[in-house]
């Protein structure tokens, strides 16, 4: 067997076996919720111009901000990455 076909089939083996409760050695990665508002207001940008630097509708960015909605997934990532270190993510994010 090829040294890919066993990593992935060890992945899928942790992966099964974190799904049953049998702790190994799986990297589980669990990312707090975020007030996107505070980060928003921490970085002195309007929603608009929050929306547009990010990636973000800006619809979507009112939803969360009233809390009709939580950011999940990638968006829960980045926004963490955004709260942690703004200026880092603006700069990998900026043309040129």
């Amino acid at each position: 067997m090829s040294s890919a076909f066993d990593s992935i089939k060890q992945g899928l083996t942790e992966a099964i076996d974190f799904t049953q409760g049998i702790k190994g050695k799986a990297v589980v990665h669990e990312f707090t919720p975020v007030d996107v508002k505070e980060i928003r207001s921490k970085i002195g940008m309007s929603q608009p111009e929050f929306a547009s630097a990010f990636g973000i509708s800006l619809g979507t960015l009112r939803h969360w901000e009233r809390g009709d909605r939580k950011p999940r997934g990638p968006a829960l990532v980045l926004l963490n990455v955004v709260k942690n270190n703004p200026a880092a993510v603006l700069k990998a994010l900026s043309v040129g």
